[in-house]
């Protein structure tokens, strides 16, 4: 176990250290996109559960304004999204930084995907093996629907690849993400068409069971 675990840290360290190299002028050209067309801040930083559900910061590109309206409130995602923030997620050039975050051990480059902190107490027991092993760049789950899978399938499939990790499965995920990147399949960048928020999905559910066990008596 131990050796599985030192090839996986061995195999992210070196793709994503060659990566960060290899890919330095396309982050200093989107940097600059970024701050002419947003301004200040360039990355957009946020805290998301790790390993063992210890937080950390996650870095992305920044895609959204600061706008919001008459009362200081932010405005809905849609009306902040960008032209050029929407074609960085299309693209998921976005989450480049994310590479920063696997140097420096808060993600694996293959792994359940690190949703919100919010939505921890909403797993059931099982769902929450996904944090029994390093979220990643990318996962079982992303190359089998990404962001249009509904929640339950989406968990099922983060909890199918604790059970089933392998170097060579990680590999084949690897190599289906770059297609599909390339291919810009499964994934919206609309808010107004990701997926919904689980917290709010499952709170809904919790209160339509109890309605219906309501209306049966």
């Amino acid at each position: 176990m131990l050796k599985s675990v030192f090839l996986k840290r061995s195999m992210d360290l070196v793709l994503a250290i060659a990566a960060f190299i290899l890919l330095l002028p396309l982050f200093a050209l989107l940097a600059c996109l970024i701050l002419a067309r947003l301004g200040r801040p360039i990355i957009f930083c946020q805290i998301r559960p790790g390993l063992a559900g210890k937080p950390f910061q996650i870095y992305k590109f920044r895609t959204m304004t600061e706008a919001r309206d008459d009362e200081g409130r932010l405005l809905p995602d849609r009306q902040r999204l960008t032209p050029l923030g929407e074609f960085l997620r299309r693209t998921s050039l976005d989450e480049l930084p994310e590479l920063y975050n696997v140097i420096k051990g808060d993600l694996s480059l293959v792994g359940p995907r690190p949703l919100l902190s919010r939505y921890i107490p909403y797993y059931s027991e099982r769902e929450c093996l996904r944090h029994t092993v390093k979220p990643g760049l990318t996962g079982w789950a992303q190359i089998n629907g990404r962001n249009y899978l509904p929640w339950t399938e989406r968990l099922a499939l983060d909890v199918w690849y604790v059970e089933n990790w392998s170097l060579l499965l990680d590999i084949r995920i690897l190599l289906k993400t770059v297609a599909i990147v390339v291919g810009q399949e499964g994934v919206s960048a609309d808010p107004d068409q990701a997926e919904s928020d689980l917290d709010q999905e499952r709170r809904e559910q919790v209160v339509s069971a109890a309605a219906m066990g309501i209306s049966r008596e």
